[in-house]
């Protein structure tokens, strides 16, 4: 599949912002998505958006089973001349590969091998996309087919995680594992920040890396802003950046990957500066913490908040 851009080989070598995963693998802190935005079901528009995102000096792409881009991610990656290994690749198993089937131990494998083949090689994450994806009440169960897969060479040096788990989902896994979960990727920005401060208090103590999808919902589909707009704006025009930048610095100051999107090569470049940007102080860290727990507003309501309240704060103020 042929993008309608033609690029110059890219840099293999580009200063990126990285965590460390409690397995030892150094992840990427600023991830492209290709799941939103016209990219998902694939075509030449999810691999010229993961063409330009690599251009801009992204290495980690992320993707999923029911985008229907996996194919397209590792086309980006090889028509920009870089290596396999240059990127970090994150994929998810989602609940529509199973069409209805129940989860078994071979129903799973084959849901994954699948992926493997799309993809062209392993992920270097490949995660649960949310907690529908085992059977109700079965996620220590699809928990260890996933092992059983890393140790039996299928998913040899992949690690592990999960996607919009709650704090009892992840004690579930918790419960069985022999092979510890690594990252757990929920939509995460200043204005869910006070209902999940439990969650990341979990994660911490299990070694579990929080990554953010939706980071810069504050901005992109709050209705006003709300209270954070302010202090966003004053923050940028300090460092003369735009408000998406101070919202990504914020987050992985915060020690959380950001997993963000655009199709537009000047944002995609501010994106892929975050790398090289200098960090936020810690007085205007504390003022974003401030204005974002002034209120409530999560954009995927879904699940997250069932069985695990969200705080008593207005949407707005």
């Amino acid at each position: 599949m042929a993008a309608k851009r033609s690029f110059h080989q890219v840099a293999k070598q580009v200063a990126t912002r990285t965590l460390l995963l409690s397995d030892g693998k150094v992840i990427p802190a600023i991830a492209w998505g290709n799941g939103t935005g016209g990219l998902a079901k694939g075509g030449d528009r999810a691999v010229l958006g993961g063409q330009l995102a690599l251009e801009a000096g992204i290495r980690h792409l992320d993707t999923a089973q029911s985008y229907h881009t996996e194919a397209e991610t590792t086309a980006a990656i090889g028509a920009t001349g870089l290596k396999r290994s240059d990127v970090f690749v994150t994929d998810k198993i989602s609940r529509n590969t199973f069409k209805g089937k129940e989860r078994t131990r071979e129903n799973v494998r084959e849901s994954v091998i699948n992926s493997l083949d799309k993809l062209g090689s392993k992920p270097d994450l490949l995660l649960i996309h949310d907690i529908r994806v085992p059977d109700q009440g079965k996620i220590p169960e699809f928990w260890r087919y996933l092992e059983e897969m890393v140790e039996d060479g299928t998913l040899g040096g992949v690690s592990l995680g999960f996607s919009n788990f709650r704090p009892q989902d992840i004690e579930a896994v918790m419960s069985v594992a022999r092979i510890k979960p690594v990252v757990n990727q929920v939509e995460f920005h200043p204005y869910v920040y006070a209902h999940l401060e439990p969650l990341m208090e979990l994660q911490a103590r299990h070694g579990i890396t929080m990554a953010a999808f939706g980071p810069l919902t504050p901005i992109l589909r709050h209705p006003t802003g709300g209270p954070l707009k302010p202090v966003l704006e004053r923050i940028g025009a300090a460092h003369g950046l735009d408000p998406a930048s101070v919202l990504l610095l914020w987050t992985v100051q915060k020690g959380v990957v950001a997993v963000t999107s655009s199709k537009s090569e000047g944002n995609l470049r501010k994106i892929g500066a975050i790398n090289t940007l200098p960090d936020l102080s810690l007085e205007e860290i504390t003022a974003i913490d401030e204005a974002g727990k002034k209120i409530h507003f999560r954009f995927y309501k879904d699940h997250m908040t069932k069985d695990f309240a969200a705080p008593d704060l207005p949407e707005d103020v």
